[in-house]
């Protein structure tokens, strides 16, 4: 939907797909893990994602550590097929729910800072390795990993149970333009700098399929990692994506906001 000077219209993404495409960010992250979907439980799906990133990027750690509640099968997983022992090292608000999809920085930046405390006595002086289901901006995982080291941590190693994401989502699913998107425009090694850890590796898209028991990516759309859409996306909605959130909004009180007209 697009509201401009001219009025309001809207654009239809062709329904010309040759196949199934479910999101694959189902099984990351949306749905609950106690879900099954295409025959396959989601909790035992995101901790095979753990096991295959502990098998692609192992790290040498003291204790394994999750980003709750969505990271924690994977980091189960990692620290079963590594041998380090998991620990409850962050604690999470029952009361505050996801903060990436909030609508400006500061608005993120609160809700991170309400939304996790770490456990000093888990974390003091030990190499943690933190799993996590995915990054989006970063702006969660610069957040956590400076009360890690708040908290004491010797060395923070984020271990992402995802691929990069590097391209937004015109399927229905609340992911950011391009250009917010840390992974877009940054490489593994230049993330893991942003954030603050000691290293960073993601998931690769081949230990994703496989995880999700479809090696070839059939029936899976993978879009956001790929920049691969199901169906052709029309010009004018890949420009337009997220403009109404590129809307600053005036840090004087006094100042009236944008119109639309």
């Amino acid at each position: 939907m697009t509201i401009d000077s001219s009025g309001m219209r809207s654009s239809r993404i062709p329904a010309d797909a040759p196949k199934r495409a479910m999101c694959s960010f189902e099984f990351i992250y949306f749905a609950r893990p106690d879900s099954v979907m295409q025959g396959r439980s989601l909790y035992e799906a995101r901790r095979q994602m753990g096991r295959e990133l502990a098998r692609e990027a192992p790290v040498d750690a003291d204790v394994v550590i999750t980003l709750p509640d969505s990271g924690t099968p994977a980091a189960i997983g990692f620290a079963e097929e590594t041998g380090v022992h998991f620990e409850e090292g962050m604690i999470k608000s029952r009361y505050i729910t996801r903060t990436f999809i909030q609508p400006s920085q500061r608005l993120r930046e609160s809700g991170i800072r309400l939304k996790f405390n770490p456990m000093r006595h888990v974390l003091e002086g030990q190499r943690v390795a933190l799993v996590d289901d995915s990054i989006v901006r970063g702006t969660t995982s610069k957040r956590i990993v400076d009360e890690l080291r708040r908290a004491g941590a010797a060395e923070v190693h984020m271990r992402i149970a995802s691929p990069p994401i590097m391209w937004p989502c015109f399927m229905g699913i609340d992911i950011a333009s391009r250009n917010e998107l840390i992974a877009a425009n940054h490489s593994e090694e230049e993330v893991g700098r942003l954030v603050g850890a000691d290293s960073l590796r993601y998931l690769s898209i081949a230990g994703l399929r496989r995880s999700m028991g479809d090696p070839d990516g059939r029936g899976f759309c993978f879009a956001c990692f790929t920049g691969d859409y199901p169906v052709r996306v029309p010009q004018q909605l890949e420009m337009d994506k997220m403009a109404m959130e590129r809307v600053d909004v005036p840090a004087e009180p006094s100042r009236a906001l944008p119109q639309l007209t």
